[in-house]
């Protein structure tokens, strides 16, 4: 169908599921489309046009959006899936995702095991996005687990960027001064 340009029936394809909700005559708020089908078709867009992020985007930033949680869900695992096809390209959609899920979902263990998976999946991503999950657990109340994992990263010899060192000596200072309140008798 794509007459051998499979890109260009990609965009085609974009443009007529972003149009979709707008038609002559009638107008779709996004809470009342069948996400199952979106789905279906950002999928096709993507496997026209594997390198297109844009798919990926109106995942996260257009039908994410919506103030429904299971849609938003489903997007987020979508998301999730295309990640999984090709983490360092797509490191950024699951880094929304995960960040959507502690904000707007208030799903931390959600967030934390997409966050998990960039750091252990995704090496070409920036360090904010491979240490997300170390902010996550101290949110979560996992101050041992998050000193455990920046000490790991500081004695494994693989930081070599002096600002990400600083960042994770301050950070990991940060949280024993923490553990330390935490662990100290209050004084009345």
């Amino acid at each position: 169908a794509s007459l051998g340009e499979p890109v260009a029936l990609a965009q085609l394809v974009t443009l007529y599921l972003q149009a979709f909700d707008n038609q002559p005559g009638i107008s779709i708020t996004f809470r009342e489309l069948d996400y199952q089908s979106v789905i279906e078709w950002l999928t096709v867009i993507l496997a026209l046009d594997p390198a297109t992020q844009y798919p990926l985007l109106m995942a996260t930033h257009l039908y994410g959006q919506v103030p429904d949680p299971a849609r938003e869900r489903l997007m987020f695992a979508f998301v999730h899936t295309q990640f999984l096809r090709d983490p360092n390209r797509r490191w950024r959609w699951l880094a929304n995702a995960a960040l959507a899920c502690k904000h707007r979902l208030h799903d931390l263990p959600l967030a934390l095991q997409y966050a998990r998976e960039i750091a252990q999946l995704a090496p070409e991503a920036p360090p904010w996005a491979r240490q997300m999950h170390i902010i996550l657990l101290e949110d979560m109340g996992e101050v041992e687990s998050a000193k455990i994992l920046i000490g790991g990263l500081l004695d494994g010899g693989q930081i070599k960027d002096k600002y990400e060192l600083r960042f994770l000596m301050d950070r990991l200072k940060l949280l024993e001064q923490k553990a330390e309140k935490s662990s100290s008798p209050s004084k009345n």
